[in-house]
């Protein structure tokens, strides 16, 4: 089932999501300060990319308290935009009962692409 899910949510925009975060994080890499958020940006164009049957979990071991640095600059420089812009199509989806899976995968990822600086990708 959950590649069924990835194939419909890739063909219906999903791969475009994934190729702009994918293009943002070349961006952010291309400057030396922006390396961490462009490394913030290839998470998440992989998870955008294929989002059935991964799970987002919390790992603070990885930076310590610049994690939360890090995501403030986030939360400000585009990770609030991006976390609406989830909400709202999560919310769209929703409204027909065919949608609701994909809209689920959409509140998976608000998670994440509010705070991304220690959060995990592991498979289920």
């Amino acid at each position: 089932m959950n590649l069924f899910g990835n194939l419909v949510w890739l063909i219906f925009g999903g791969l475009l999501a994934s190729l702009g975060y994918f293009i943002g994080g070349i961006v952010l890499c291309l400057t030396i300060i922006g390396i961490p958020w462009g490394l913030q940006c290839f998470k998440l164009a992989e998870l955008v990319l294929w989002p059935f049957g991964k799970k987002i979990i919390s790992d603070s071991s990885e930076m310590g308290c610049l994690n939360v640095i890090f995501n403030l600059i986030w939360i400000l420089c585009g990770g609030l935009y991006t976390t609406i812009i989830h909400i709202v199509m999560g919310i769209i989806l929703c409204l027909t009962i065919i949608g609701i899976p994909w809209g689920r995968q959409h509140f998976k990822l608000i998670e994440i692409s509010l705070m991304p600086f220690g959060k995990k990708i592991v498979i289920e």
